[in-house]
């Protein structure tokens, strides 16, 4: 069963067992809260009840767990060209709710917890083939392997071996006969003068 709620201008879905945090109600921790806007309860199979604008007879009780502030948000105005700019933050006043019951009519919405029935687990023979239901249903991930020491040496001696040095030895290799680099500025001679 679920009901949605109307409180500090929000809605919230609630179910019995949620703990939501809405905008600072009055009340102490501890104490219990009816919250008397429930927009619509549905839920357990049976016709969902809407209203116009809440459900009549319908209740969500609550209590209060603590008081606490949101994140911290920054406001910041600014108009161009005219250096106007001011930069202030917000934390907004929270309450946490722990929904505790869903009421119509006066009377509770909330099963009674039957309890856990352990499911029966098949009982396999030792031996090669055997395999649990646990082990069907575990996804099998790939074991991760290290690189033993000597070949993560390996690894990188090749790339060093790959990769130069220094700058100076990336460029071109030079010739046997090749002693001096190669002019890069043109004679006088060529120059012409207008």
């Amino acid at each position: 069963m679920y009901a949605i709620v109307e409180t500090g201008g929000k809605q919230y879905r609630v179910k019995p067992g949620d703990t939501i945090a809405v905008e600072r109600l009055t009340g102490e921790p501890g104490e219990v809260l009816d919250l008397g806007r429930v927009l619509l309860v549905a839920g357990n199979g049976d016709t969902p009840r809407i209203g116009s604008p809440g459900v009549e007879g319908a209740v969500v009780r609550a209590e209060v767990v603590e008081h606490a502030r949101g994140e911290k948000i920054i406001v910041f105005r600014y108009k161009s060209k005219v250096r106007y700019r001011r930069k202030t933050g917000h934390r907004q006043a929270l309450t946490r709710l722990r929904i505790t019951d869903i009421l119509l009519d006066g009377e509770s919405t909330a099963k009674v917890a039957e309890p856990a029935r352990p499911e029966p687990v098949a009982v396999a023979e030792p031996g090669p083939a055997a395999v649990t239901e646990t082990e069907e249903a575990a996804p099998t991930t790939p074991v991760r392997r290290r690189r033993s020491a000597s070949a993560a040496e390996e690894v990188t001696e090749a790339a060093e071996a790959e990769t130069p040095q220094s700058a100076d030895e990336s460029g071109p290799t030079p010739t046997a006969g090749a002693s001096e680099p190669p002019a890069t500025e043109k004679p006088e001679s060529e120059h012409t003068e207008s």
